[in-house]
């Protein structure tokens, strides 16, 4: 059966098989990863490619896009977008888009739980209790989240629902972001640095890229002290990992929660190393629901643009364009 567009879509990486089957019904897809010579495949259909579907992660750079002059349309996989060169793309007429909102309750979700984990150091009870421990003797007192202040660097969707949570568990929130938001009745730091100092809880939601790059620095950490608690559910490079393994090691901070790394999938053994940090494998959105529902949005992104209707979720980086 002829697919419903007759539009050449480019997939670089494998993507969910029901993403994978509904592009598919819809375009003529070049699957990039499956050809034995990719750069040859890439040649051929580099002049008629119009669109790219984006597994999370793939890289969607300049140079890429570049040999592609008929593109008009990049549809990613998941909220963030840093390695897809939105701004290379946004000069050139071509329109980038994400999927914000499906994610964010669980996002936030994940980040309660991790700050959870980390402060009342469950990961290493249970580990306790599996070794036999607890019939020798009670597990140690932990600290509480009880008399703690949260700090959310970067208080957009997620940022706002993180708070919610925290307000909810009685815990007062302040954040700090590019700009101090109107309509926030929270306490706004002008600083990373500042807002660390305030809080004993700072929770990591701002995007990625090279003006993130090592924002939490050994000088917020410092900032935050030695009853601070960092958690990360952005992304790896917003921390300085080195940084950090070193503010864990001796005391600077009390612990942290981690579900991104700089470096995906590897994880600097020297955090592995180390009894009081929670690792998770990059999970903050990872359910069956919600995964179904960013996957659709990508296929809703491409299917308005090839109809000619304006894209459901374009990043502010690029056009607001149709197909």
């Amino acid at each position: 059966m002829a697919p419903r567009f007759d539009i050449d879509l480019l997939m670089p990486a494998p993507m969910m098989p029901f993403i994978m089957e509904r592009l598919d019904q819809a375009f003529h897809v070049h699957k990039l990863w499956l050809a034995a010579d990719a750069d040859a495949l890439l040649a051929e259909v580099a002049p008629s490619v119009r669109a790219i579907a984006a597994a999370g992660g793939a890289a969607i750079t300049a140079d890429l896009m570049r040999r592609l002059p008929r593109l008009e349309c990049v549809s990613g996989f998941g909220v963030g977008y840093d390695s897809i060169d939105a701004q290379w793309a946004g000069t050139h007429g071509i329109t980038v888009t994400n999927t914000p909102d499906v994610l964010t309750e669980e996002v936030a979700d994940t980040a309660l739980a991790l700050t959870l984990m980390a402060v009342r150091r469950l990961p290493q009870a249970e580990r306790y209790l599996r070794a036999g421990h607890w019939l020798e003797k009670p597990f140690p007192l932990t600290p509480s989240l009880r008399g703690r202040t949260a700090g959310v660097l970067g208080l957009g969707r997620i940022g706002k629902a993180i708070a919610r949570r925290f307000a909810a568990c009685g815990v007062p929130v302040h954040y700090h972001g590019r700009h101090r938001q109107a309509d926030v009745d929270l306490p706004y730091h002008a600083t990373p640095v500042d807002l660390a100092r305030a809080v004993d809880v700072l929770v990591v939601v701002t995007p990625g890229g090279s003006e993130t790059r090592n924002l939490v620095d050994a000088a917020v950490l410092k900032a935050l002290g030695p009853d601070g608690i960092l958690v990360n559910i952005a992304r790896g490079t917003v921390v300085d990992e080195q940084a950090l393994v070193a503010a864990l090691r001796d005391g600077t901070i009390l612990g942290a929660g981690l579900d991104v790394f700089a470096q995906e999938p590897a994880v600097p053994q020297a955090l592995l190393d180390l009894d009081n940090v929670v690792l998770l494998p990059h999970v903050g959105s990872a359910t069956t629901h919600t995964r179904q529902a960013m996957g659709q949005l990508v296929v809703d992104n491409l299917v308005a643009w090839a109809e000619g209707r304006p894209v459901p979720t374009p990043v502010p980086e690029t056009p607001i364009k149709a197909g």
